[in-house]
């Protein structure tokens, strides 16, 4: 057990551990919800800031984000936006932790990248990090869905597809991938990569699918069916629920299920020791997760 996560529950040594952190997901470029992110970080100044994928616009919908057609969403509104609160926030601004999602076309990671190498925030997809005495774990992938862009697709623990969903080996990208890799990789081989023989009880995993059968990856697909087969209302990640049962993190943050918190009521959920955290949220609000890594069961949700 690290000795930094472990000291946080000595009361000689707790404000020193504090680690306040936000964790938002799914802004789908929303210039509000970042503007309204951005104010919160600046007002409240959180450790870190976590950021759970499908960030960028739909190409479908421009006018609903507020984006103007043409614009470089990143280059010309994300990097200036984060930079900005490194600059307010200095000499103490907040770890950016980010992922991309299903959503967010692969053709754009090169400037993620690109940002994150001038530091402006941290690109976690298949990488790993550090925050205090927690490793910090991060994944985009989500298992087969019926949308057509497949640049953030896996099989998941088989190339088994649900019904109504399309295979990773249909669809689009905007980046040449493997044939191979389309056809065999699964999120259960990229998990493993990923993890190793790390232990997991401190850690805080960034992964866009939530786990299967779980408060935060319910759908709104009740009644529906295709070709008379009733569709799974639970969308996740079995991959994702194996390695949270075997491994045991200390908490995992996910995204990707807009519509599950109205459905079930709640935000968050538990298997086993792990706390699970959703911020994916079907209104215009920003979905504002705020926790202290270090005493996480007290986090709460606001909508802003």
């Amino acid at each position: 057990m690290s000795t930094d996560w472990h000291g946080a529950f000595d009361p000689h040594v707790r404000e020193v551990l504090l680690l306040p952190c936000f964790f938002v997901s799914d802004l789908h470029g929303s210039v509000e919800r970042y503007r309204k992110l951005f104010a919160a970080v600046a007002a409240e100044r959180p450790r870190a800031v976590f950021l759970g994928g499908d960030l960028l616009p739909h190409t479908w919908n421009l006018a609903w984000t507020g984006c103007i057609p043409g614009e470089d969403f990143i280059v010309d509104f994300l990097v200036p936006g984060f930079a900005r609160l490194r600059e307010t926030l200095f000499p103490d601004p907040p770890r950016i932790f980010l992922i991309l999602g299903n959503d967010d076309p692969r053709a754009c990671e090169k400037r993620v990248l690109a940002a994150a190498e001038g530091g402006v925030w941290e690109y976690l997809h298949v990488r790993r990090a550090r925050l205090a005495g927690f490793p910090v774990f991060g994944y985009a992938c989500v298992p087969p869905t019926p949308f057509l862009l497949k640049d953030w697709e896996r099989y998941d623990v088989s190339r088994f597809v649900d019904p109504g969903c399309v295979s990773p080996e249909e669809g689009r990208r905007t980046v040449e991938v493997d044939e191979q890799e389309i056809r065999y990789a699964t999120i259960q081989k990229d998990l493993e990569r990923l993890t190793g023989e790390e232990d997991l009880e401190c850690s805080i995993l960034l992964i866009h699918s939530p786990p299967y059968r779980t408060n935060l990856d319910r759908a709104a697909l009740d009644g529906r069916k295709v070709d008379h087969v009733p569709l799974d209302v639970n969308v996740g990640s079995v991959a994702v629920r194996r390695l949270i049962e075997e491994r045991g993190p200390r908490l995992c943050l996910h995204g990707h299920v807009h519509e599950s918190a109205r459905l079930t009521g709640t935000w968050r959920d538990r298997i086993g020791r792990t706390l699970l955290f959703g911020a994916g949220h079907d209104g215009p609000e920003l979905a504002l997760v705020r926790f202290d890594a270090c005493d996480p069961e007290n986090a709460s949700r606001e909508l802003l």
